[in-house]
């Protein structure tokens, strides 16, 4: 009975045996986390949707290379940080019409009907490339430092700064907004 299957060992075991109702529950199980990185990363729904289609492709052909005994989740939560990192590096190869204007406008003031959520990734997009694939990876991706500096190539210290300053930036934006008030700059939950 595949529905009980909460073993990543076991699933994955299923998967490379071909068990076409293992592969169905493994993408059911980890579609949601994977879109959702992908969709917050490349900020472009068609990419993210794409994206998260190659990102369970690669993970089908390298299933046999995770280590059982290791989380399953950040293993291909890597791997989708990773191709939506190609799929930023190929997008900005090709001009586009956001590179033409000068300063994007900020958008009207937030008032109380606007969702929340919405605000945050007003507020995402207008951060430094670096820092909001950092601050995203870390909070949606739920990657320690290590593993984010050796996807981004830099040192764990380096992407605890910039998720740093991502959260300040952030919290800046929302405040600016009159979203939030009064925020504390500190940093919480560094996984290292």
């Amino acid at each position: 009975m595949i529905e009980a299957v909460t073993d990543d060992g076991v699933l994955v075991r299923r998967c490379l045996a071909g068990d076409e109702a293992a592969l169905r529950l493994f993408v059911e199980r980890f579609q949601g986390p994977v879109f959702g990185l992908c969709c917050r990363m490349l900020r472009h729904r068609q990419d993210a949707e794409d994206t998260s289609q190659e990102v369970f492709l690669r993970a089908f052909r390298g299933l046999s290379c995770w280590q059982p005994g290791r989380p399953l989740k950040p293993w291909l939560m890597m791997i989708a940080a990773n191709r939506c990192r190609t799929a930023i590096r190929r997008r900005m190869s090709r001009p586009s019409a956001a590179a033409l204007l000068d300063d994007p406008p900020s958008g009207p003031p937030w008032d109380a009907s606007t969702d929340l959520g919405e605000e945050l990734e007003r507020a995402l997009g207008r951060l430094r490339e670096d820092h909001r694939q950092c601050f995203v990876l870390f909070h949606q991706g739920e990657l320690s430092c290590a593993r984010i500096g050796r996807i981004m190539g830099h040192p764990a210290g380096t992407i605890k700064t910039w998720l740093h300053r991502a959260r300040r930036e952030l919290a800046d934006q929302l405040q600016r907004r009159g979203i939030v008030h009064g925020v504390r700059h500190e940093m919480h939950d560094v996984r290292t």
